[in-house]
């Protein structure tokens, strides 16, 4: 079978596979962990997860392992998650929940589950490497552009999930879109899933939190379910953490 061939014949399973896709929901699930992901956390946003039923709702998708036991670990959580405690131990939840975040993706020192692409890509282990500067070059030959509350590396797998929102919403109104067929497929192959299981994994073994740790179990069933939809396999690069 020529290269063109089994492209096109790839193209077409997923095409069909897309065809059954509620893009609402996982447009929906891509803004979560997004949020979830890029910042420290805010009361307010935990509140609403709580009160949306974020745990409940979330799809079974394959029925995973691993999404049973996020939706588990984040439900149990938020169940546990009430403002009508007093201020000093609800204070202290909140600063639990940020504790756990920094160490997991910001700091101070080294995170335990660096949430930049590049770091696990080079050898060198250095945010804004060379993998950074090709998904740069990949989102402006696609026009993808992201607002961002303060400068920081482009391959923050947080950053990864808004690109995937405006996709999503995109693919809701352009099903039959073969050129954002390709550009998915690719974001996802050559520049997301090649590191991302890996960062995930980490969290889930360092995370002090059962928010955290949920939340790491299910971005991995997303991810692996998207590796499933697109009809894709991941690029096989050598991880360096």
């Amino acid at each position: 079978m020529s290269s063109n061939t089994q492209s096109l014949t790839q193209s077409t399973l997923a095409q069909a596979s897309l065809s059954s896709i509620d893009f609402v929901e996982y447009q929906g699930l891509a803004r979560i962990l997004h949020h979830c992901l890029i910042r420290y956390p805010e009361a307010d946003f935990i509140q609403g997860l709580k009160e949306c039923d974020v745990a409940g709702s979330w799809p079974k998708f394959g029925s995973r392992e691993q999404n049973s036991t996020g939706r588990r670990l984040l439900g149990d959580f938020l169940e546990q998650w009430s403002t009508d405690v007093e201020a000093a131990e609800f204070e202290k939840a909140v600063i639990t929940l940020k504790l756990d975040y920094g160490q997991l993706f910001f700091g101070p020192g080294e995170p335990t589950a660096v949430p930049h692409g590049s770091v696990y890509l080079c050898e060198e282990q250095l945010i804004n490497d060379r993998t950074t500067v090709e998904l740069m070059d990949f989102y402006r030959a696609h026009g993808v552009e992201l607002q961002l509350d303060y400068k920081q590396p482009m391959d923050h797998i947080g950053l990864f999930f808004a690109v995937l929102d405006q996709t999503f919403g995109r693919f809701q109104t352009e099903t039959d879109n073969q050129a954002l067929l390709r550009f998915t497929q690719v974001l996802l192959q050559q520049h997301l899933l090649p590191w991302a299981f890996r960062c995930c994994e980490l969290a889930v073994e360092h995370a002090r939190t059962d928010f955290y740790r949920g939340i790491a179990l299910l971005t991995s069933d997303f991810l692996a379910q998207l590796q499933q939809d697109f009809q894709i396999v991941a690029l096989d690069k050598r991880l360096y953490r």
